[in-house]
């Protein structure tokens, strides 16, 4: 992980879409089978939509059924960071982009869903996809400084 990324709201305003604002910065949750990475099945590496750290890999990508990108694992233990949320009545887990906070969305467990019985359920819109082999795009890079 490199340098944590600190911005003050009026800047996560400026750089984010409204969507995409509220739902890493307010802890949103976008609507299922809506997201653009829900049924993606290309190779490479989804990154935060708010600072450009890589957060998950294709090939942790599985399809839950759920309407949501599901993954079993991030790119590292440190990519993410992992936080109990008692919204809505409910007691879940909530997961966060280890440098600049962003939410991302919950994390599950056993469900059997996959060998590893853990489920992240990711927002498509608090990420970006980089297919393999390719740099980040320019926005996410400029957004990363």
């Amino acid at each position: 992980m490199t340098d944590t990324v600190k911005k003050t709201d009026a800047e996560w305003r400026e750089q984010l879409t409204r969507e995409q604002y509220d739902v890493t910065r307010k802890a949103g949750t976008e609507r299922a089978f809506t997201g653009q990475y829900h049924d993606c099945k290309d190779a490479g590496t989804y990154v935060c939509i708010c600072c450009g750290e890589p957060l998950f890999s294709s090939d942790t990508k599985f399809d839950s059924g759920t309407g949501w990108p599901s993954y079993y694992q991030p790119v590292s233990p440190d990519a993410v960071v992992e936080h109990e949320d008692v919204s809505f009545f409910m007691r879940r887990v909530e997961v966060v982009c280890s440098r600049c906070d962003g939410h991302l969305g919950h994390v599950f467990e056993g469900e059997r869903l996959t060998e590893k019985n853990v489920r992240h359920c990711v927002n498509s819109v608090s990420m970006s996809f980089v297919p393999a082999g390719s740099d980040p795009p320019a926005t996410i890079k400029s957004s990363s400084d």
